[in-house]
C-alpha cells in the first residue's frame, strides 16, 4: 500500500471513530513519526482529508480535525429520513414475501445488536446500527437512493460514534427502537415508521444536535 493511502486511512479512520475528536490539532510530523512515514504522504493525506472536509490544514501548523456542526447533524437526518421512509412507503407497496424476507434479515441484525449492547462495543455497533438502516434501502431496489445514501456513511459513522460513545448506556434503548422500526417495515405502515425513525434519530443523536462534536 502506497504511503499516503496508509496515512490517509490511518487518520481517517481515528477522525470517524473518534480517536482524533472535533477540534484536535494534528501534526505532520507526530503522525508520521507513529505510522513511520516521512512527513511528505502525511501532507498528502491531510489534503485528501481537507477536500472531505474532515480537515482544516493550517499553514506550518498542521491541521485540525472540523468538528460536525449540529447544523450539518440535522441536514444529514433530514435526508437519511427521506430516504429512509421512501424506502419503506415502496416496501409496503410490493408483495408481503419481500417484506418478510427483509424482517428475517432485520432479525439477524437486531440479534448481533443485542450482543454488541450487552457489551457496550459502540464502535461494532455503529457499524451495526448503519447495516440496520442500510438494509432498507437495499431492500427496496432503489439504487440511486442507495448510492446516495452510501455518500453518508462516514459522516453517519462519525456522528453515531460521537454521540452514543458518550452514553454506551443507550444501546439497549436503540437495539429496542430498531426493533419497533422493523415491525413497522414488516406491517407496511409507512406513516408509522415515518414517525418513529423522526423521533429514533432525534434521540440517538440529541447529543450531538446539541452541540458540535
Amino acid at each position: 500500500m502506497p504511503a499516503a493511502e496508509r496515512a490517509y486511512r490511518a487518520v481517517k479512520q481515528a477522525i470517524l471513530s473518534g480517536e482524533s475528536p472535533g477540534g484536535r490539532l494534528l501534526s505532520e510530523a507526530e503522525v508520521g513519526t507513529q505510522l513511520g512515514l516521512s512527513r511528505t504522504p502525511v501532507h498528502e493525506a491531510f489534503l485528501r482529508l481537507q477536500a472531505e472536509g474532515l480537515l482544516d490544514l493550517l499553514p506550518r501548523r498542521g491541521a485540525v480535525v472540523v468538528p460536525v456542526a449540529p447544523g450539518e447533524a440535522r441536514d444529514v437526518l433530514e435526508v437519511r429520513r427521506a430516504l429512509e421512509t421512501a424506502a419503506v412507503r415502496r416496501l409496503a407497496e410490493a408483495a408481503a414475501a419481500e417484506r418478510e424476507a427483509l424482517d428475517a434479515r432485520l432479525a439477524a441484525l437486531l440479534a448481533d445488536q443485542r450482543s454488541l449492547a450487552a457489551e457496550q462495543d459502540v464502535a461494532a455497533f455503529a457499524q451495526a446500527d448503519a447495516a440496520f438502516h442500510v438494509a432498507l434501502l437495499e431492500a427496496s431496489g432503489n439504487t440511486v437512493a442507495l448510492r446516495l445514501y452510501a455518500t453518508l456513511a462516514d459522516r453517519q459513522q462519525r456522528m453515531t460514534i460521537g454521540s452514543v460513545g458518550r452514553r454506551p448506556e443507550h444501546l439497549a434503548t436503540l437495539v429496542d427502537e430498531h426493533r419497533t422500526l422493523a415491525a413497522l417495515v414488516l406491517a407496511g405502515d409507512v406513516d408509522g415508521f415515518d414517525d418513529a425513525v423522526t423521533t429514533h434519530l432525534g434521540r440517538t443523536h440529541a447529543v450531538l444536535l446539541g452541540g458540535a462534536l
